[in-house]
């Protein structure tokens, strides 16, 4: 089912309509999709270089955008939805646990879900359902989905084609490892 998901997303960046399909996609990842905005994005950068950046910009936009369902989702409307959202991706045992001490570091966790392969809608989700702080949450999200989404389309306009693989096969590790090493270092200096 995935497979045939994320065939069909691939196939909406050859219409006339791609932007507009990316950001649908975007909106809808950011909450429960299961396909993330960068399987449309790579293909259509590759196409225009020159709308790298306006590509960027309007994941961007539709990711925070979606993002703020997500956080709807978990405000209000988690025993109906949310769950049903968290057992999809088997995370519903995590959550109880998670959620617990999430708002201490919740616009950490916003910023690191936001550039990393970490399911983004776990995140959106857990934010409404702890309430965290919704400028927090707005602002954390802007800044790490334009980091992970700008970073992908100034790669692809600077390189093309040749830097695809690494961008599909490494690039989520590449913002784990940077993620770790910069929670680290703030964890050494006793920021965290």
């Amino acid at each position: 089912m995935l497979r045939g998901l994320y065939d069909w997303t691939i196939s909406l960046a050859r219409t006339p309509y791609a932007l507009w399909a990316l950001a649908a996609v975007a909106f809808i990842e950011s909450s429960f999709f299961p396909i993330p905005p960068d399987v449309l994005m790579i293909p259509m950068i590759i196409a225009r270089p020159s709308r790298a950046f306006l590509i960027a910009g309007v994941a961007t936009i539709a990711s925070v955008l979606g993002g703020m369902l997500g956080y709807f989702i978990g405000f209000a409307l988690y025993d109906s939805v949310g769950v049903q959202i968290l057992q999809f991706y088997g995370k519903e045992d995590y959550f109880a646990d998670f959620a617990v001490t999430y708002n201490s570091y919740g616009a950490w966790a916003v910023l690191v879900a936001g550039v990393t392969p970490f399911p983004y809608k776990v995140i959106t989700i857990a934010s409404g359902v702890t309430q965290l702080s919704l400028p927090v949450f707005i602002f954390a999200s802007i800044t790490a989905r334009a980091l992970r989404f700008f970073l992908v389309a100034a790669l692809l306009w600077k390189f093309g084609e040749p830097i695809r693989d690494f961008i599909e096969r490494r690039l989520g590790l590449m913002f784990i490892l940077f993620c770790v090493l910069l929670l680290g270092g703030f964890a050494l200096l006793g920021v965290l």
